[in-house]
């Protein structure tokens, strides 16, 4: 089973699949970070010149893709999180499942200003990666997600009945 998790950034989607990949057993399954797939910084688009992270151009959905299909070959269970999860059809037909963690602007604004793993981000760099998240990491209408609300503590077993279905 392949197990999208897609939202903006901070919802929650890393942690998410770190407790799914523990409670479907951490030997029956492994977790895809969309981050792990972004080009090299030289073919990213610029905003304001600054690397624009923000951007489906940003990653290598090809290659991205080509490792959700080797691991599915590998593990029971492979769950695949980033903002732009959702962005390319042909990586969206393979997943079995998705999650669409939602939150609020404000939620989001609090929880990105208190990260600092790539340095302290500009306010307007901040407000590109809401309106990113608006035009690229929405959910299409022909995808069907289980949305949960982010700003809430996620209910693993809500989950886990969700992929069971």
């Amino acid at each position: 089973m392949i197990v999208a998790i897609a939202g903006v950034s901070q919802a929650g989607k890393s942690t998410l699949a770190g407790k799914l990949r523990a409670a479907l057993g951490a030997n029956l399954s492994t977790v895809l970070c969309q981050d792990d797939f972004v080009r090299d910084p030289e073919a990213i688009p610029a905003v304001k010149d600054h690397i624009d992270w923000e951007h489906p151009d940003s990653i290598d959905h090809e290659k991205f893709r080509q490792a959700i299909v080797a691991e599915a070959g590998r593990n029971q269970y492979v769950i695949v999180e980033g903002l732009m999860v959702l962005w390319d059809s042909e990586t969206r037909r393979l997943f079995d499942k998705c999650i669409f963690i939602e939150i609020d602007k404000p939620t989001f604004i609090k929880r990105k200003s208190a990260d600092d793993r790539w340095g302290i981000e500009p306010e307007w760099y901040v407000e590109h990666i809401w309106q990113s998240y608006l035009r690229f990491g929405q959910t299409p209408e022909s995808q069907e997600c289980l949305v949960v609300n982010g700003c809430q503590p996620i209910d693993l077993q809500q989950i886990i009945a969700y992929l069971n279905e």
